[in-house]
């Protein structure tokens, strides 16, 4: 319960303050993906506890990579997909055994498993203009391609293909934003 309340305060703070610093915002994004690597490991899975433990680190890295400035909150397309892919992950029903559909919006694995955490952090990073970081963006995309294959091909959880939708979206809005705006292309964040 803990991360769903702590992705509504972070949806709050985005809506009711927008002059947030984008290097506070992807800090916060980083620790629930930091939880999924300390539960795997504590469950001994250490492919998962590598992989989210370096896509952690690797994205604590791009913050700090970061100009100050605040961040943008997207519109159109890019804002409802956003919040879809929040909500899908918010909801997951994959691994949770519940009697009434209530017990989704508060136990739902977000935060503790991969594939529900990673949708929820593409859902915020869509919601906030991708941080404006090419290298954030594909980075999260990357590791939600990895983890939706591994879900859908080796798990048989089909539902994980919203999962990869959302690192596709997170693609396009980046290419997108590049064909308006070329020299975006050339940086690294």
């Amino acid at each position: 319960m803990f991360w769903h309340a702590y992705v509504a305060v972070l949806l709050l703070a985005i809506a009711a303050r927008p002059d947030r610093s984008v290097r506070l915002l992807g800090g916060l994004l980083v620790l629930p993906l930091l939880s999924v690597s300390a539960l795997a490991w504590a469950s001994g899975n250490p492919f998962n506890g590598v992989i989210f433990a370096a896509l952690a680190f690797t994205l604590a890295t791009i913050v700090r990579s970061l100009p100050a400035r605040t961040i943008r909150i997207a519109s159109g397309p890019p804002l409802v997909l956003g919040m879809v892919f929040v909500a899908f992950g918010w909801v997951y029903p994959h691994f949770l055994a519940t009697s009434h559909w209530s017990g989704y919006l508060i136990a739902a694995p977000l935060g503790l498993l991969p594939c529900p955490t990673l949708s929820a952090t593409i859902g915020l990073t869509l919601i906030v203009s991708g941080l404006e970081s090419v290298a954030w963006s594909v980075t999260l995309a990357g590791a939600a391609i990895l983890y939706s294959a591994i879900g859908v091909i080796r798990l048989w959880v089909a539902i994980d293909i919203v999962l990869f939708a959302g690192a596709a979206t997170l693609i396009a809005v980046v290419v997108l934003r590049g064909a308006k705006n070329p020299a975006l292309m050339r940086t690294i964040t």
